[in-house]
Parts: structure tokens; sequence; C-alpha cells
């Protein structure tokens, strides 16, 4: 049974009583971290984590964080979890987020990000031509994922979502009439901060002890209530993902939790049911949240079963081809 490092995190740190360096080092992974200047000339923080070992790697995996989050701390723990199985694993902080360059959590466009994706991901590809690839996109990440297969249709080997901004929860959404204001507020407001929402961790995490982690994470910018701006971007994201979703024809894995407060599970399934992927497979889970590996051992190791064989698969029928 495969064993996600989370389970042995603590409320005080990822990695447990380890350092990072020792933690990689018990897990046996090699792991690399730069930065690359996108098209504007912003810094954007880059990581990668691969088994460290001669084996010859089965495939890559690119990894988009959600809003709020970044690709360390408790991101990272999903990447070695990836990583462990032979894997290449690669990942980069969003602007606003983390170690990247940008206002926290300011997005009041998604195409830059999604070019900032596409840079970094096709830099790694082209180090790697052979390898089966996979895009895994965590909330806001799993958006943007879908965005990038969108615009380069037939460049990926397979598509995970997880907890997915399809659609934004009725639960999370601005109260009206403010989301109706929106587009005035973040016109002459833009980095205005809608102040009706909780912060996201509050809404993401089951198990209080991994709020608290999350709390501690060195690298957090922002406690999750979206500028205008944002907001409204976020809201048009969706609008754009259920007129487009029918155009998705790569192999299709979409994970979400049936209590997710943020966003909103009948909008993933919709995308499953409009994907014109012939591999597609929809997994909504009773009584979980937004975040999946937020939820007590059993449940965390449960989809994390699923991940890996959905990804073992697909790997294994790519190489054969």
């Amino acid at each position: 049974m495969a064993l996600h490092p989370i389970n042995q995190a603590n409320e005080n740190s990822p990695y447990g009583d380890l350092t990072r360096q020792q933690f990689h080092k018990k897990h046996q992974i090699f792991h690399q971290q730069s930065y690359m200047f996108n098209k504007n000339n912003m810094k954007i923080f880059t990581q990668t984590w691969c088994p460290d070992s001669l084996e010859p790697l089965k495939g890559l995996v690119a990894m988009i964080h959600g809003y709020t989050s970044d690709s360390s701390w408790i991101s990272e723990l999903t990447a070695v979890a990836i990583a462990k199985t032979g894997f290449l694993v690669c990942a980069l902080d969003l602007q606003g987020h983390g170690s990247s360059d940008g206002y926290p959590g300011h997005i009041p466009k998604i195409k830059p990000i999604v070019q900032d994706c596409i840079q970094y991901f096709d830099s790694i590809k082209t180090n790697h031509p052979k390898l089966p690839s996979f895009l895994y996109g965590e909330s806001l990440g799993g958006a943007i994922s879908i965005l990038i297969c969108l615009e380069k249709k037939y460049e990926w080997d397979g598509l995970i979502l997880s907890g997915s901004m399809c659609g934004i929860s009725a639960k999370f959404k601005p109260m009206w009439p403010l989301e109706k204001l929106l587009p005035v507020a973040a016109l002459f407001a833009p980095k205005w901060k809608v102040v009706v929402s909780k912060p996201v961790a509050s809404k993401s995490y089951k198990e209080e002890w991994k709020r608290r982690l999350v709390a501690r994470n060195p690298n957090r910018r922002t406690s999750g209530k979206p500028p205008m701006a944002t907001a409204l971007e976020f809201l048009r994201v969706c609008k754009y993902i259920k007129r487009h979703c029918h155009d998705l024809e790569v192999p299709l894995l979409i994970l979400h939790g049936e209590k997710d407060k943020i966003c909103d599970y009948e909008s993933a399934r919709f995308v499953y049911e409009s994907a014109a992927s012939k591999d597609k497979t929809l997994k909504i889970f009773p009584g979980i949240w937004h975040m999946l590996f937020g939820e007590n051992e059993d449940d965390v190791e449960l989809v994390l079963e699923i991940l890996l064989s959905w990804i073992g698969e697909r790997e294994a029928k790519s190489n054969i081809n």
C-alpha cells in the first residue's frame, strides 16, 4: 500500500521531526530548485523531485498548486509521494504565491499564469522528450491545468484534477449583491479583498492539525480572501471552462470531495460528462472536503492509491505504445 508522507507530518512541520534535507534523504529523493524569468521578466520559483537512483524514469508529472498555497510545504509531500514511484515531478509557485514575484494573491488575469506554467513545463519536457507526461492540478491549479490542455491539446498523456475549480461553491461565492457588483469593484479597487468569505484553509482541510500546519507555512503570503479583480477572474475562468470543457480530449481523472465548500463538485461532474475524452474517470468521495489530502489517514491513502494506480496504468500503456 502507498504511504503519503503527510501521515508522518505534524502540526509544526510537513517533514515531521526531520529537516527538509533529512526528509528527502529518508525518502531517497533528489530535489532541485531554481528560478526562471517569465515573458514579463518576473522571477518564478521552480523545483523538481525524482528518485535518487540510477533506474530509468517512468514519466513526468507537472503539478500546479491551488490559491493561497505554493509548491513547497504541504504540496511537496504529494510531489514526493509521486516521485517515489519512479516519476520526475516538477512544480512552480504561481505569481503572487510562495517565492515567486507578484502581489500576494493577486491574479487579475489568468492567461499570464497559464503561460508561466506552459513555459516551465515545456522546458522540462524538452529535456525529457520520451517520457509520458501528466498534468496534476489542485483547486485553482486544476482550472489552470484544464486551460493548458485546451491550449495544448495533444501534448499531455493524462490530466488529473483534485478538488478542481470548475465552479465556485455557492457557500463560498461573494454574497449578493456583491457578486453582481464585482466587475465595477474590480475596476475601481482591484486589490480590495472580498471580506465576506472565511480564509480558504478553514474550509479546505478537515483535520484541524493540518490547518495549523498550513498556517505555519513560512512561504504563505495570503490567508485566502481574494482581491476583487481576482474573485472576478475566478468566476470568469469557471464560466470559460464550462463553455469549452467539451473540447477536452486528454485522458482524464477527476477526484473531488462531496463536502467541498469551496469548489463545486457538481461542476466537476459537468466537466467529466462534457469532456470528449474517451478515457475518463470520476471519483466523488462522500464526506470529504476540498483538500483531499487534508483528511484522515485512511482517506488520504485511498485517494493516493487511486491517483498512483491511474497514472501508473497510463504510463505503462504509453511506454508500450
